[in-house]
């Protein structure tokens, strides 16, 4: 028996160094290791990203407490590692239940989408963590030069317009003189003959050119130096972020930020209000020159100086269009907040743009999904986090759990196929009945055995006991497919064949030896007489050593009619614990099968011997 034993457990025949690296370098070990380094590495990122995503979007203390019924607290910190705890766990759990053998569909349709579930919960808040540190700070510079970029090219577009104005002026007092010294030298520019000279339509046009150059002036003093000027600070702005904290740096990056922006709409409202202010006056210049002769208000009738000075005007009168970008602060909490916040609505967004393009048909509808591009940076932060869980998910599928779980129920078509492989036994197994098959069941310390002899040891010139040896061992593989039975380990063996080996503990043949010792010793002060033949049978006694499982079994083998040859080498079957009545016992306890046969051969007298 205990060679059977071997023989089913090759790998245990290994040299004592070659099993130990198998326990510890083995497949199963490794995978179990794998295993155990990815859930902490999930759970520590998932609760980082968790716990920054929280401090984050909170305007309370990270460390606030909870009170809880006992006068005890808990903080928020301890509160997210629990649930991140058991969210992990769980999500391990569901996936293992998902591959594990012998789970009933309805079990893994309940499984799987708890773990998707759980895992989209793992991926969002790690993707933050992995986010932050990988592109966080890169991020964080990128989207201030951004809002530096942007105000520079808002200054850039103020600057053009402002040497398109300071141009346009510079036309109309060009223009201007040129006019005035005309009117000195030949006469005739205000539109009426007149004579050379410095009359009154010299004055008229000497007038014009002055209120034009103090326009001209007034814009370089009052509007252009002070935007420049103000142009200069902002490219000063934001040129670094200081800081040893997250909160320090966080602090000047807004600081900055909010310098930038203010600056840049504080350039561009400066510019809309003086560019309105100097068209206003050039059109009202220009209406003064307007004036044909012989009207009111004529003076200087001069209609290319008016068109000049309103294109000058509505150059001027063209206001600054801002397109700031928001900057983001994007390291620490600040950071992972916003990258998990990025994440679900990119996801949402992309799963609505494909359930709509599955809707129509496989067809594009033109619509933009909505969702943000997806940077190199993005891209390996998200490879990192679904990398976990697709190794969780792939160390599952290759090592799932082999054993049916302890409270699998069997139903009636499992008890249907047990009962038909005890009637193809019995059919098979001459003289046999269900009666016959219940004396190879027998239960010692907490447990049930199956007992037969093994196949080899029949008496093979022994027709019928070969064909009950081998309508057994047929039996015993199908309680095995059905995981009824199983074969004990190399440990119970070994405890199995220990106990066989000690004394019994119900033996009393020491105490009557002992309380024999204890009479012949009084019979001799009170003469008492003894029965000489039962002394002699206590003195001589030996000790019953102790009879375990093995005996049990072989003895129980002799009661169900095998030959002495057959129990010399038997197998055993541990039945396997499940909850409440086994369907074994269930089909046993049921009437007979409606073929009659014969009684099973009587058992033979039991051997003398006690060794």
């Amino acid at each position: 028996m205990a060679e059977r034993a071997k023989s089913n457990e090759p790998q245990l025949n290994l040299p004592s160094i070659a099993r130990i690296v198998d326990y510890v370098f083995g497949r199963n070990a490794l995978i179990g290791w794998a295993s155990l380094m990815l859930l902490a590495i999930s759970g520590y990122a998932t609760w980082s990203g968790m716990n920054d995503f929280i401090v984050g979007v909170s305007q309370s203390p990270a460390a606030q407490g909870r009170d809880i019924p006992g006068g005890l607290s808990v903080t928020n910190e301890a509160l997210v590692i629990a649930i991140v705890v058991a969210l992990t766990f769980l999500m391990w759990l569901a996936l293992r239940e998902t591959f594990a053998a012998k789970r009933p569909w309805g079990q893994r349709l309940i499984t799987f989408p708890l773990y998707f579930f759980l895992a989209l919960w793992s991926i969002g808040f790690g993707y933050g963590f992995w986010w932050s540190l990988i592109a966080g700070e890169e991020a964080t510079r990128t989207s201030l030069a951004n809002l530096q970029e942007d105000a520079r090219d808002a200054g850039a577009a103020v600057s053009a317009r402002l040497e398109a104005v300071k141009a346009q002026l510079d036309g109309v007092v060009s223009w201007s003189e040129t006019q005035m010294t005309r009117e000195e030298a030949s006469g005739g520019s205000c539109g009426v003959p007149s004579g050379a000279g410095q009359g009154p339509l010299y004055n008229a046009r000497k007038s014009v050119r002055d209120a034009v150059a103090t326009l001209r002036d007034g814009i370089q003093i009052s509007w252009i130096a002070p935007v420049e000027k103000e142009l200069d600070d902002l490219k000063a702005a934001a040129q670094g972020l200081d800081g040893a904290t997250f909160e320090a740096r966080q602090k000047a990056f807004e600081q900055k930020a909010s310098a930038v922006r203010s600056g840049a709409r504080r350039i561009a409202q400066r510019s809309n209000e003086l560019g309105t202010s100097t068209a206003s006056e050039m059109r009202s210049l220009a209406e003064v020159v307007s004036v044909q002769p012989g009207k009111v208000g004529f003076s200087c009738y001069d209609p290319t100086l008016a068109q000049r000075l309103n294109q000058a005007a509505e150059q001027s009168d063209q206001a600054v269009v801002l397109n700031l970008r928001v900057a983001e602060f994007t390291e620490g909490p600040a950071g992972v907040a916003n990258a998990v916040k990025r994440l679900w609505e990119n996801m949402g967004a992309y799963a609505g743009g494909l359930v709509t393009f599955v809707a129509n048909g496989f067809q594009s509808s033109g619509d933009s999904a909505g969702g943000e591009g997806i940077s190199g940076r993005d891209l390996i932060a998200l490879l990192a986090t679904l990398g976990i869980d697709l190794g969780l998910f792939a160390l599952a599928a290759l090592n799932p759990p082999k054993m049916a779980p302890a409270n699998y129920e069997f139903g009636p078509a499992v008890k249907a196929q047990i009962r038909q492989a005890m009637e193809t036994a019995i059919a098979r197994a001459p003289k046999a009945d269900m009666e016959w098959v219940r004396r190879h069941f027998i239960y010692h310390n907490h447990a049930s055995y199956f007992v037969i002899p093994n196949l080899f040891s029949c008496d093979p010139d022994n027709t019928d006991e070969s064909s009950k040896a081998l309508a057994m061992n047929q039996l015993a593989g199908v309680f095995d497919d059905l995981d009824l039975v199983r074969w004990p380990t190399r440990a119970e063996f070994k405890k199995l064949k220990d106990e066989e080996t000690q004394q019994s503990m119900t033996d009393l043949t020491e105490i009557r030896k002992q309380r024999l010792a204890d009479l012949e010793a009084m019979q001799s002060k009170s003469q008492i007489q003894l029965n000489q033949e039962k002394a002699d049978r206590i003195r001589t006694a030996e000790p019953v050593r102790n009879h375990g499982l093995f005996s049990k079994a072989e003895r129980m083998l002799e009661i169900a009619g095998w030959s002495d040859q057959a129990i010399r080498d038997i197998e055993i079957y541990r039945l396997v614990d499940v909850e409440g009545l086994t369907p074994l016992l269930d089909v046993l306890n049921e009437a007979a099968t409606s073929r009659p046969v014969a009684a099973a051969p009587a058992a033979k007298e039991a051997p003398k011997t006690t060794a």
